[in-house]
């Protein structure tokens, strides 16, 4: 039987996006990154599903499992592409199944975002 140890962790290239909004003006290009994490959350079924994602064990979740948001799977699916491209979301097919991850640093970006300096 092969050892068990510890995975390394991979650099995904998710740098947070902006400094909190009391810090200092942001940028054309924070507003512009930060302003679609924003709109991809303003859907009220993406921001269930990144819920979902973000409260399961290890902030993952399998595209198999998500359902019951009141959409159907290839709407599911629609709402996933358009969280990863926000950056909020990464995944990775493991056989048949895309299983979805909160970003690194995501969590703490947005909520950074409105922090008192």
């Amino acid at each position: 039987m092969a050892a068990t140890g510890m995975l390394p962790i991979l650099d995904t290239g998710v740098a947070p996006c902006c400094p909190p909004l009391t810090e200092r003006p942001l940028t054309p290009a924070e507003a512009e990154r930060t302003a679609a994490m924003f709109k991809a959350l303003g859907d009220p079924v993406r921001l269930r599903i990144f819920s979902m994602i973000a409260s399961s064990a290890g902030s993952e979740a399998c595209v198999c499992d998500i359902s019951d948001v009141g959409v159907s799977q290839p709407t599911v699916s629609h709402h996933l592409k358009k969280l990863r491209e926000a950056g909020l979301l990464t995944s990775e097919r493991r056989g048949t199944w895309v299983y979805y991850r909160v970003a690194p640093s995501v969590l703490a970006t947005l909520g950074q975002t409105f922090a008192a300096a």
